[in-house]
């Protein structure tokens, strides 16, 4: 990371459908133009999972043109922090990086209350992500 570029944060997951998509949106929303949010997966899906593009809408962003995206090696290696949810030993390892590896119930094939649930849950974790992410050194932040 160049010192002006912003940090990029990789969401992974095995399908790129539900988990890791609600995570890139709520970064993107969150961080603005001060960080680089990517998501994708190791097995990516055909669509999105219809109830978490419903979730999403009811929280005012509207996912349903993104399509599920494989893992490139490029991604990877750009990615300050690479965050997995429930990829395991499908998700490959790229040294140098920073990893979280966030313990999430996969939404797929869930009621809309469940995903509503699992959705909160991203967003807490995604806000103190970015929260941690934008602050300078003096404490306040980038945005």
């Amino acid at each position: 990371m160049m010192a002006n570029d912003p940090p990029e944060i990789l969401f992974l997951c095995v399908h790129n459908a539900g988990r890791s998509q609600i995570a890139a949106a709520f970064a993107r929303e969150m961080g603005g133009d001060h960080i680089a949010v990517h998501s994708a997966g190791s097995d990516p899906s055909e669509d999105l999972n219809p109830a978490v593009v419903d979730a999403m809408k009811e929280v005012g962003l509207d996912i349903s043109r993104e399509l599920p995206k494989r893992l490139t090696e490029e991604m990877g290696l750009r990615a300050d922090v690479i965050v997995t949810m429930g990829c395991g030993d499908a998700c490959p390892v790229y040294f140098g990086k920073r990893y979280e590896d966030w313990e999430l119930e996969d939404p797929r094939g869930k009621d809309l209350n469940t995903v509503r649930r699992i959705r909160d849950e991203i967003r807490d974790r995604v806000r103190a992500l970015v929260s941690e992410l934008t602050e300078t050194e003096d404490g306040a932040t980038n945005r």
